[in-house]
């Protein structure tokens, strides 16, 4: 699955620029994420078609990328996600970052994880039985 970054100046209003031109294009975020530093932030998101919105960030002139990330699905219980993070802490794999959504129908629990080796990752996932969301699924 592809993720959207857009990096963000550390001001009034940046967050705000980035989520209405996204409404003016009708995109519909199906998760995300907001970290910042002292001098910028970082807005992760998952959204269907994200060459598409990409393509629309950078020519208004964000500063935006694509990063191929894994979207597991979780148990909705205690544990579900030290499971997970358990398999791939077993095999040597370290995240980067993760953040999680349920899902629309309120049906389970996903995590977006950004792993340092995506494809070993996916292997190891999927060996133990993980299910993975496709870019289909949103």
């Amino acid at each position: 699955m592809k993720q959207i970054s857009v990096f963000l100046e550390n001001r009034p209003g940046s967050l705000f620029s980035v989520l209405d031109r996204l409404r003016e294009w009708e995109v519909n975020l199906r998760a995300l994420s907001l970290a910042d530093t002292a001098d910028f932030g970082v807005l992760r998101f998952i959204v269907k078609k994200p060459e598409k919105v990409i393509e629309l960030l950078k020519r208004d002139n964000f500063t935006a990328t694509l990063t191929e990330v894994l979207t597991v699905g979780i148990a909705d219980q205690p544990g579900g996600l030290s499971s997970v993070v358990g398999i791939l802490t077993g095999e040597g794999l370290s995240i980067e970052y993760l953040y999680a959504f349920v899902s629309p129908e309120g049906k389970g629990a996903y995590v977006v994880l950004r792993v340092e080796d995506y494809d070993k990752a996916r292997i190891v996932l999927e060996s133990a039985g993980i299910p993975l969301l496709g870019d289909l699924s949103l």
